[in-house]
């Protein structure tokens, strides 16, 4: 249960522990696709520097007051909004909003990480030896359009998440997501070193992060402060929750600065991967999915060992994705232990089921309800799920806790950075309040708006 047999609330063991399982929640396939494939096509190392100031600036006040809300309240985002906000109000409603924002997240992602569970399989059997580009490229096809492989994987993560859960807060969510941090730690700095010394490969590096001014359009700022506040999954309190776990013995400014540098440290080590071995072979990085299951597949079939290279990518692949899976199944498990009374085994059980159900249509979206064209032609379900998410929870939500706790009609500015400054560590500077109260949520609403305005533009081409 989320709370001992004498009342208190369970606690994660270990500092160490709650930096790496909350890193771990922001680290995900963002990290290992979509971050180094960005970076390349706005300025390399320019974009970087605009991208690690934006975190800095959107992110990093958001994750401290998620924090916060989480270790003052010691409740799921719900429960801890309730626990905090003045008499008969309703910033609650918000945490509900954020719960249903984690269950969407794994209606999609779930599926996503079953192709890194169905890709590591492959490479490790040795699946795409000796074939040429074209039919791993068509492999990848014929796999989104096998419903039931898809199902079956996807089952796999549901199933192997929620047991992880079902262990206990320390001896499941906590030493599991430490092996996973780990491991997926030693195989990217054995993947850089492998690709860093490939023939070519410094020409990779020097398209990836040499500065090019230049590329910095209002379309790269626009990219850099996206990238910058979905990388960390802030605005439906997923980092809450490991919040309500800890004690106060640590400053949360502090504590964020940590957990966001591992995130940044994950992405930049995976470009350093990714473009140096495209380079070293002559090939396009890519966008998207098809730069982890179409052009790496390619690259790691011309290299001498491989099939080991491969595999060993894919384990971190399946690693990042099951670290985020399993910190939301957490946040979720604990909503239904701290609002309905169940035991951890129960919430295990029956948000595993809901979960695969749920996670169905995604699946079933690349088969048999390919046709249906949510969000305009070549669109699928995944695509609909993720916008909900993406476009309105996530900015939504993280403009709720900004006035939440900026505001004095919410929680206020004097219980945040109370809360934000116990213990030892950096402090919350006091003198960005105007920035955090007016700038911030205007920062967050033209993320919203801009979001928008790429989806209308969409359905209208």
């Amino acid at each position: 249960m989320s709370e001992t047999k004498n009342g208190e609330r369970e606690q994660l063991a270990s500092r160490i522990g709650f930096l790496l399982i909350s890193a771990g929640c922001a680290i995900g396939l963002g990290n290992v696709w979509r971050f180094p494939f960005i970076t390349g096509k706005y300025g390399g190392g320019a974009f970087v520097l605009v991208y690690l100031l934006f975190l800095l600036l959107l992110g990093l006040p958001i994750m401290i007051m998620e924090f916060s809300i989480g270790r003052a309240g010691r409740k799921n985002i719900a429960g801890a909004l309730k626990a905090l906000e003045p008499p008969q109000s309703k910033w609650h409603i918000a945490g509900y909003l954020g719960i249903i924002g984690n269950v969407i997240l794994m209606m999609f992602y779930t599926t996503v990480a079953g192709w890194g569970f169905a890709y590591l399989y492959r490479e490790a059997t040795g699946a795409f030896n000796g074939l040429p580009p074209e039919e791993i490229g068509a492999m990848f096809g014929a796999f989104l359009g096998s419903t039931g492989e898809l199902i079956f994987w996807m089952a796999i993560v549901v199933l192997l998440g929620f047991f992880i859960c079902s262990l206990g807060l320390q001896k499941g969510v906590e030493k599991a997501g430490k092996i996973m941090m780990s491991g997926m730690f030693i195989m990217l700095l054995i993947l850089v070193a492998k690709a860093v010394t490939l023939p070519g490969a410094s020409a990779g590096l020097a398209f990836y992060l040499k500065p090019d001014f230049s590329s910095l359009s209002g379309e790269a700022i626009y990219a850099a402060m996206g990238q910058a506040f979905f990388t960390l999954s802030l605005g439906i309190g997923s980092m809450a929750i490991f919040g309500s776990y800890i004690g106060k013995e640590r400053s949360l400014t502090g504590e964020s600065l940590h957990v966001m540098a591992l995130d940044t440290l994950v992405a930049l080590l995976a470009g350093m991967v990714i473009f140096p071995a495209a380079f070293a072979f002559g090939v396009d990085a890519g966008a998207g999915p098809g730069l982890v299951f179409v052009t790496l597949p390619n690259i790691f079939n011309q290299m001498l060992g491989g099939q080991i290279w491969g595999t060993l990518f894919f384990l971190f692949l399946t690693f990042a994705a099951m670290t985020t899976v399993i910190a939301v199944f957490e946040n979720i498990m604990a909503f239904t232990i701290d609002e309905w009374g169940w035991t951890r085994k129960k919430a295990s059980v029956i948000n595993g089921i809901g979960i695969f159900i749920l996670s169905l249509p995604c699946a079933l979206g690349f088969g048999p309800w390919s046709s249906f064209a949510p969000l305009g032609e070549g669109t699928v379900v995944l695509d609909l799920e993720d916008f909900i998410l993406s476009n309105n929870l996530l900015p939504l939500g993280a403009l709720v806790f900004v006035l939440f706790c900026s505001n004095g009609f919410g929680w206020g500015w004097s219980n945040f950075t109370k809360e934000a400054d116990t213990g030892e560590g950096i402090k919350f500077p006091k003198w960005i309040k105007p920035y955090v109260s007016y700038v911030l949520p205007l920062i967050i609403l033209v993320v919203f708006f801009m979001g928008w305005k790429d989806i209308i533009l969409k359905l209208l081409t």
